[in-house]
């Protein structure tokens, strides 16, 4: 009798074991979408803003809603606060969304939902602060120098003559500084707008180590950066190496054996070895130094941000040669490492964090004295925010100024709230005006001075415009 009830509770063990198991494949999943909010805010006035989010799942069933939420004393809102409902996303997995009557001079928590019938899911939250009586922030832009004539010339203002402006620096003197590209030159302006050439014969080449700057030849200067001594780098993009021009006029390559690779090392010139130098970049785009002098390269075409140290030592910060997008630390244990698609331009604050405008991901990224890796706004996918962004300058209140290459000027506000300052993407011309009556055509290089005027290389109309910013909070 025991064998047999044995084997009768064996069965129902089993018989339990095996349904339970049938049960939980079958379970149903219910998740409810999710997504991330937008990290910048646009265009805020005293009662209007534009916010918008990526969602990056739409969970289990189609999405029945989705928005943005957001309070004024709830600092987590949620559908049950005030919201905006937009159109139902089916295909796009971006939206952005209007806010309208708001208070002025007012701090608002948003965050995006969507929803499904399983729930909804939300993003962070992003804070901002409505504007007190201005009707919004915009730029008026005037040219500063230059004509449609794509040639040479110094002069003063429009008589001076520009071909593809690419770069721009400024030093402590209010002095312009202009990487000339297609005139393989490097410019001087004065505040008073007198335009003179500091290097370059205008031939295309590569004219040695060392020398004087005025008998000097470059291939497409790009990147330019100028430190607290008035020595100013270039970054000679088609020539593939990294060059100084002291007060003194002289130049020197500093980094870089002309061949177009990608090899760390310690460079030969400052030691007088050049000819058994090994280290090679790849179209380097950008520039920028700190105070130790120590400068930070954009490696276009090897989409890695590089660091050259004042005795030449040549490494890397952030980014691997193939292209991508990944936020994070480098790991030499697990070979994870952050990326970058064609860096073009950075910028140093005074910690010591470096900002990149990283082109291929329409987005400005974030680089600590860590090596930690973010973004500050945009990404792919997010082009209506940030464009492809080819330069990018900080005043000393933390502001960021970026050039979109699709035809627009572009703020970045220390608080990220986001402004098109002047153009319009994906619009391509030549007019003087504020805002949206503005056009510019593949706006490069942008500077700041000390009073907040913002330079830009419009290289396709071979000017230099300025752009003052109007109604600022």
């Amino acid at each position: 009798m025991k064998k047999p009830l044995l084997i009768a509770i064996l069965f129902i063990s089993l018989s339990a074991i095996l349904l339970g198991t049938s049960c939980k494949k079958t379970q149903a999943v219910t998740d409810p979408p999710s997504l991330t909010t937008n990290d910048v805010i646009l265009d805020v006035t005293s009662t209007t803003a534009q916010s918008g989010a990526t969602i990056t799942s739409i969970g289990s069933s189609a999405i029945t809603a989705n928005g943005i939420c957001y309070s004024t004393s709830n600092q987590t809102p949620t559908i049950a606060d005030s919201k905006t409902t937009d159109p139902i996303i089916t295909y796009s997995y971006t939206f952005t969304s209007n806010l309208t009557g708001l208070t002025p001079s007012t701090t608002y928590y948003v965050r995006a939902y969507a929803s499904n019938q399983y729930g909804t899911g939300y993003g962070a939250v992003v804070k901002f602060v409505t504007s007190s009586t201005l009707s919004g922030v915009t730029g008026a832009v005037t040219t500063f120098a230059g004509n449609a004539t794509g040639s040479y010339a110094d002069g003063l203002g429009t008589a001076a003559l520009f071909n593809n402006p690419q770069g721009i620096a400024l030093d402590a003197q209010g002095n312009i500084y202009i990487a000339d590209a297609f005139n393989n030159r490097i410019r001087k302006i004065t505040p008073s707008g007198t335009v003179t050439t500091i290097a370059g014969t205008g031939t295309a080449g590569y004219s040695g180590d060392k020398g004087n700057a005025l008998s000097a030849t470059f291939y497409g200067p790009r990147g330019l950066a100028v430190d607290a001594q008035g020595n100013i780098f270039v970054a000679d993009f088609g020539n593939n190496v990294i060059r100084q021009i002291n007060t003194s006029g002289i130049i020197t390559t500093i980094a870089g054996n002309g061949t177009a690779g990608y090899v760390n090392g310690t460079d030969g010139h400052l030691s007088g070895k050049a000819s058994t130098d090994t280290v090679e970049f790849n179209s380097p785009a950008g520039v920028a130094v700190d105070n130790k002098g120590n400068l930070f390269v954009a490696d276009f075409n090897n989409n890695v941000i590089r660091k050259v140290t004042s005795t030449g030592v040549v490494t890397t910060v952030a980014g691997t040669k193939t292209p991508g997008y990944v936020n994070g630390t480098v790991n030499t244990t697990t070979g994870t490492y952050a990326s970058f698609n064609n860096p073009s331009a950075l910028v140093l604050d005074a910690s010591g964090n470096i900002f990149v405008a990283d082109a291929g991901n329409s987005a400005i990224r974030k680089i600590t004295p860590a090596a930690v890796v973010t973004t500050v706004a945009g990404g792919p996918g997010q082009s209506a925010l940030i464009g492809y962004p080819a330069g990018i300058a900080m005043d000393a209140q933390g502001n960021f100024f970026i050039t979109d290459q699709a035809g627009r000027i572009i703020e970045l506000t220390a608080a990220k709230v986001l402004y098109d300052l002047a153009g319009a993407s994906n619009v391509t011309g030549f007019a003087d005006g504020s805002g949206t009556a503005a056009q510019f055509n593949t706006p490069q290089g942008i500077g700041v001075d000390a009073a907040g005027n913002i330079y830009v290389a419009d290289s396709d109309n071979n000017r230099i415009r300025k752009v003052l910013v109007v109604n600022s909070n």
